[in-house]
């Protein structure tokens, strides 16, 4: 699913405009993204936590050539699926 398709998904189901959608998915976007540069962790029961982790730095191996090479350190964002959420997909 695209940004496009899920802004008139959230439009069509709270019955609001696509424009109100958008803006309301872009603040929801924003408000996730300056707490996890913050390393905080954000929450939504039955949903799902995101959190940012440290990657160690790690031997991994160029697939064109096979030549070892040292992939660096990283912080990454983790997501782990809520119960509500994960019922739902089975």
């Amino acid at each position: 699913m695209t940004k496009p398709e899920l802004i008139a998904k959230i439009s069509e189901k709270a019955g609001i405009t696509k424009e109100n959608a958008e803006r309301g998915l872009d603040a929801l976007l924003g408000a996730l993204e300056g707490a996890l540069a913050k390393d905080e962790k954000v929450t939504f029961i039955g949903f799902g936590s995101f959190s940012t982790v440290e990657r160690k730095e790690r031997l991994g191996r160029n697939p064109k050539t096979g030549e070892k090479i040292t992939i660096p350190a990283a912080k990454v964002v983790k997501f782990t699926v809520g119960k509500a959420l994960k019922e739902a997909i089975q």
